[in-house]
């Protein structure tokens, strides 16, 4: 496959070895263990020149994907509240970069790598959060196209479907990110070419249960997923009255962490920074005293917030909207409906790889389409499939 054609207008050389002489500088004062742009490894080898360094070019590439402008309207946990208030998958994906970003500048990591891992870690998030993962995933399974999981997911959307070409360290990151998973201190696993990239997504996805970034930085924004949902979440518990107020949490949460988000997120960051070394070891870490406060919270919030049945109440119907769609489009791709939306919607856009369009099976589009839906057009693609229309073409 070839790599898509971009044109780059060049630089005046003055300019351009002037800011690259800045960048080069700069990366100098690096701690051992950071990344740096020399390093940097894509699937495609362009040697046109850019002002930017890689992983600033990459964050931009993120950020121009259509994957990444429907983070607008995904919901973080508090699907089917009308709040304008709560968190949505885009200002989690803001502050997991601008925390994360304040751990690196301390421990004198790549900035740009952060900002980029960061800002694309969460694109393979769908419609009604973890649980309609685990919806997509009974249905993944059933036609055989291996498990869901939303971190292999935007890998997928940004290193395949839209075809990116992104650097290897900036796909790793995203890939390991998850910050559901418990981890106390975290050293980085060398990932150091693609097919070793590769065979880490297909492990991933046949169950492999723990796994490291490649990079500091990598580890870095894992720490911050947890460390921007863990408080925000409890302040949008109260806003929804899931919660009478952040008094409920622990007291021993409170006494070590703090009884707001800010405190929380200010502890944490303070924490990591205490026991952490970006020197040759190259390691994240909380203390012991942190460790445990945040296992207690994190189990606080499972019982009291993700679990809450007024959260949960809705789950069969959310099941079943999801198998109505996925066998509707499956179906409409098996008979070549072109007027279905996953046609007009998905496959026959110009920003889908051309590769991905002749290769990919049905069931893998569907899942795919379903994916990258933000929940109020998953909604619409509901009604639009299962309630009959008016005489003229509405909806009732």
């Amino acid at each position: 496959m070839d790599p898509p054609r971009r044109y780059l207008r060049p630089l005046r050389q003055d300019i351009f070895d002037a800011t690259r002489g800045y960048l080069s500088r700069r990366e100098a004062l690096l701690a051992p263990s950071a990344s740096r742009s020399d390093g940097a490894l894509r699937r495609w080898d362009r040697k046109a020149g850019d002002i930017r360094a890689p992983y600033s070019r990459d964050a931009d590439r993120i950020i121009h994907t259509r994957a990444y402008s429907r983070y607008i309207d995904k919901t973080q946990v508090f699907y089917l509240v009308r709040n304008d208030h709560i968190t949505h998958r885009v200002i989690h994906v803001q502050l997991v970069s601008k925390i994360a970003r304040t751990i690196a500048r301390s421990l004198r990591l790549n900035e740009d790598l952060i900002e980029a891992i960061a800002l694309g870690h969460d694109i393979g998030h769908i419609p009604y959060g973890h649980f309609g993962e685990m919806c997509l995933s009974e249905l993944s399974e059933e036609h055989r196209i291996g498990r869901f999981l939303h971190n292999v997911q935007s890998v997928r959307f940004l290193d395949t479907i839209e075809n990116c070409d992104l650097t290897l360290q900036v796909l790793d990151g995203i890939l390991s990110h998850n910050g559901e998973s418990m981890d106390s201190r975290i050293s980085p696993e060398a990932c150091l070419d693609f097919p070793a990239f590769d065979r880490k997504v297909k492990s991933i996805v046949q169950g492999r249960k723990r796994w490291a970034p490649g990079t500091l930085e990598g580890c870095v924004v894992k720490f911050a997923d947890t460390i921007a949902y863990i408080g925000r979440d409890l302040q949008d518990a109260v806003e929804v009255n899931l919660l009478a107020g952040m008094e409920e949490i622990p007291e021993r949460c409170r006494e070590v962490l703090g009884g707001t988000n800010g405190e929380i997120i200010n502890t944490l960051i303070t924490d990591l920074l205490e026991n952490s070394d970006a020197g040759s070891s190259g390691y994240i870490s909380y203390s012991r005293e942190v460790e445990d406060a945040l296992a207690a919270l994190r189990e606080f919030s499972r019982r009291t917030i993700y679990e809450n049945p007024k959260l949960t109440a809705e789950r069969e119907k959310i099941r079943l909207m999801y198998r109505t769609l996925f066998a509707r489009f499956y179906r409409d791709l098996e008979e070549g409906r072109e007027s279905s939306p996953v046609y007009g919607g998905f496959l026959s856009t110009d920003w889908i790889a051309k590769e991905y369009k002749e290769t990919a099976p049905h069931a893998m589009i569907v899942r795919d389409f379903l994916a990258g839906m933000t929940d109020r057009y998953f909604e619409a693609r509901y009604r639009e499939a299962v309630l009959p229309r008016t005489i003229d073409g509405k909806f009732p």
